[in-house]
């Protein structure tokens, strides 16, 4: 098996271990159902159509009534639970229906009801429910912006919960005095609960202040949509309340659990790499920063682990689990994965015995249909003998295509999970 087949195989093995199905089955064991209440179904995020198929398997009729919205092709097969697909990561108008919805529903929920909420990565954008003045478009616009900064999703999160009706534990003060129980699958470094879809369960220890901050911190204030720079100076001022924080009342009634985050996937995939025959060398479960910066470190170590000096002997896997950023400057398609192996492409040309494969086990990078992408100290020369120079691509944000030129992208569809990115670097050792 070649280093190339070895880290597919490994990231498969990954992916495997982030199936919802009995992640959702062991955690309903806990859950407990009301005696004489309803039991209602909300939720968002990727992986929720699969979360909400199964705890419809597992509870059946006791469900009175549910819906949960996932990002367009995540949809899952159910009958009394509705699944409503809408915009990621930019939100739509769909999201802002369904938001409205999810919102009534808790809302209807008495004191004898429980409302099950099934969360997962991209819960935000999926369910946006601006707080007038403010509009989608200025919430669209704002995650644009956000994004082509380079704001990583505790940042961008911590605007879009100032500036909605269900974020930052909104959706828990809306259906109290009912009680709350919150499944999250964390796609989220840390699992901070209330960074995880926005916290619609959690209370949230940001504030408008802070909220305000991070515009600045990207030069954003001036250039945001004035509706949200509004709210959030107003806020900042004290002049609207904050969202509930931990000694709010209203989460006396809730439960959130974290059934699955990044360790499952890395963990499985030291797990493979072994099998695989491959010493595997956990760097970190917790991979941030700019992606470029993030690939000429890792690259870095797998040469070091190559020559006999590195964390580990090789053969040997290295593994991160995590999320990194990128900062937009040019006009290209790609994502956060596939500029990690472009510019890993381009720190390893001219090295032999070293790959390194990158994607996210959601199953989408950035707004591609590929979840990432693997390179070697081939990969640049082979784009050149395209027509394709992959430092032009690099600095204009085109990885996509220079992948998809090659044959190098690596594509799985839909996953219906999402526990972060899984960046992997196989190394050989040096044949002297």
């Amino acid at each position: 098996m070649s280093l190339r087949e070895a880290a597919r195989t490994i990231f498969d093995a990954a992916l495997r271990a982030g199936d919802v199905t009995p992640l959702v089955r062991t955690a309903l064991e806990d859950v407990r159902l009301p005696p004489r209440g309803r039991v209602l179904v909300v939720g968002a995020g990727k992986a929720s159509g699969a979360m909400a198929a199964t705890v419809e398997a597992a509870l059946g009729e006791r469900i009175a009534d549910g819906l949960v919205v996932v990002k367009d092709g995540y949809r899952a097969d159910t009958r009394c639970i509705r699944i409503v697909e809408a915009g990621h990561p930019v939100p739509d108008a769909r999201g802002e229906a369904a938001a409205r919805e999810i919102r009534a529903l808790a809302e209807s929920a008495g004191a004898d009801d429980l409302l099950l909420v099934l969360v997962s990565g991209g819960g935000s954008a999926l369910t946006p429910a601006p707080v007038p003045p403010i509009t989608l478009a200025d919430k669209q616009a704002m995650t644009r912006l956000m994004l082509a900064a380079g704001a990583n999703i505790n940042q961008l999160n911590a605007v879009r919960k100032h500036c909605s009706l269900l974020k930052g534990g909104q959706l828990a003060r809306a259906a109290a005095p009912a009680r709350v129980h919150a499944l999250l699958l964390s796609d989220v470094v840390g699992d901070p609960l209330d960074v995880i879809a926005s916290g619609p369960t959690a209370p949230d220890v940001s504030t408008f202040a802070e909220a305000l901050e991070i515009l600045d911190r990207f030069e954003l204030r001036g250039r945001a949509p004035a509706t949200i720079v509004d709210r959030l100076e107003r806020g900042a001022r004290g002049l609207i309340p904050e969202t509930p924080k931990p000694d709010d009342p209203v989460f006396g009634r809730v439960t959130n659990t974290v059934i699955g985050n990044n360790r499952l996937v890395v963990d499985a995939a030291a797990a493979q790499a072994v099998a695989l025959g491959y010493g595997p060398h956990l760097l970190t479960r917790s991979l941030e920063g700019e992606a470029r910066d993030v690939a000429a470190r890792l690259v870095g170590l797998a040469r070091e682990t190559r020559e006999g000096r590195g964390p580990a002997a090789a053969p040997a896997c290295l593994i991160a689990g995590g999320e990194t950023t990128v900062t937009v400057r040019g006009r290209g398609l790609g994502g956060r994965c596939q500029e990690f192996a472009l510019a890993a492409a381009l720190a390893l040309e001219g090295e032999a015995g070293v790959v390194a494969l990158a994607a996210g086990t959601d199953g989408t990078d950035g707004p591609t249909t590929a979840a990432g992408a693997v390179a070697d100290g081939e990969t640049a020369p082979r784009a050149r003998e395209h027509g394709i120079d992959p430092r032009v691509a690099l600095a204009e944000n085109d990885s996509n295509p220079v992948f998809a030129a090659l044959g190098d992208l690596v594509t799985t569809g839909p996953t219906n999970t999402n526990l972060l990115d899984l960046y992997l670097l196989l190394v050989e050792p040096r044949r002297s």
